[in-house]
């Protein structure tokens, strides 16, 4: 009897040793569990679990449990929207990224065309109904212009000019690590490869595009080819800027603020004193990279720099510097910049 009771005394121990080592319901330590059926990836529908749990949250904690699980991939639209895995959400994303280099870039929402009367000047600055409008009959694109009245480069009194107080978007994008060497078409770059960009700060050519020259042009003097009054890629009725006309516009009546008075308020650090609108657009390089957005902007003059017409034209540059252009300031064909015309007399 007493090796029976002895027994039954050390089961009993035994059985109440082991309930200490069961794991209860709610114990488990979330930031390293792997969630059930996802053989160690987060899947979309962990993400969209709960509204309350931020991305970044999720991928802190259900990343550290496998290294196939990415932060970035955790807060990238594709995965948040994909039933797949991180790792093929991964590979969906760099297809999707190829595709969109040459189109406007993903969105979830869809894109509204930029409101360029934000760029104007105040009536209480130029005066009322100062700026008129303009439609390119060629892809139905409306333009603000004006007419401003300044100095002449040469000779006394005022002369006047009517302007596009935006820059030019026209053409067919290409990126920019292309040159614009199609001469069937007008081609055009724009920011970042990113079309809204175009539809914002307008497009970036290369002088021989601006001119509607041959691509060749680029690379070779092309001074026998240039017009008086060349309208290059502007419309009917229009041509290209040049410096004489930049002189106006600085010596606008009531722009005392140099070319400060040529810059948009809108993102360039301006008075647009003038009413001429200058934005930030930036610029392509001869190496295919863009730089300068919201910084600097820069336009081709429809002339050759004469020491070395083959590969330098003339330009103009403003930056938030208040550097002003000067009539030799002179650039590599080869860079995007934007355009601005000028309405022929009529």
């Amino acid at each position: 009897m007493k090796r029976f009771l002895l027994g039954l005394a050390l089961a009993f121990f035994a059985a109440c040793d082991d309930e200490s080592s069961f794991v209860r319901p709610g114990d488990e330590d979330s930031s390293s569990s792997v969630i059930p059926g996802s053989s160690g990836n987060l899947s979309s529908s962990s993400v969209r679990s709960s509204s309350s749990t931020p991305v970044e949250d999720l991928s802190s904690s259900s990343a550290r449990s496998s290294s196939s699980a990415p932060v970035e991939d955790l807060s990238s639209s594709s995965s948040a929207k994909s039933s797949s895995s991180i790792a093929s959400s991964s590979s969906a994303k760099s297809s999707s990224s190829a595709k969109s280099s040459s189109s406007v870039p993903l969105s979830s929402s869809e894109y509204v065309p930029f409101d360029h009367s934000q760029t104007l000047a105040g009536a209480w600055r130029i005066g009322e109904d100062r700026y008129k409008t303009f439609t390119d009959p060629r892809n139905g694109r409306s333009y603000y212009y004006i007419t401003i009245t300044g100095h002449p480069l040469t000779g006394t009194g005022n002369v006047s000019v009517t302007v596009m107080a935006e820059n030019l978007n026209i053409g067919e994008m290409v990126l920019g690590e292309n040159d614009q060497n199609n001469d069937s078409k007008i081609e055009r770059y724009c920011y970042n490869n990113d079309t809204t960009k175009c539809d914002e700060f307008g497009g970036l050519y290369q002088w021989a595009e601006m001119m509607q020259l041959p691509s060749r042009c680029n690379t070779e003097s092309c001074t026998d080819l240039i017009q008086e009054n060349h309208q290059g890629i502007c419309p009917d009725g229009w041509r290209l800027f040049t410096y004489e006309d930049y002189i106006v516009v600085r010596t606008a009546e009531g722009n005392d603020d140099g070319v400060k008075g040529l810059r948009s308020t809108y993102g360039f650090s301006g008075t647009n004193s003038s009413g001429f609108s200058l934005v930030g657009a930036g610029m392509r390089g001869s190496t295919g990279t863009f730089s300068g957005l919201e910084e600097k902007t820069a336009w081709f003059r429809p002339e050759e720099y004469a020491e070395e017409p083959n590969v330098r034209a003339h330009h103009g540059l403003i930056s938030t510097k208040d550097t002003a252009p000067q009539q030799n300031h002179r650039e590599l064909k080869e860079k995007g910049f934007s355009v601005r015309c000028t309405k022929l007399e009529e």
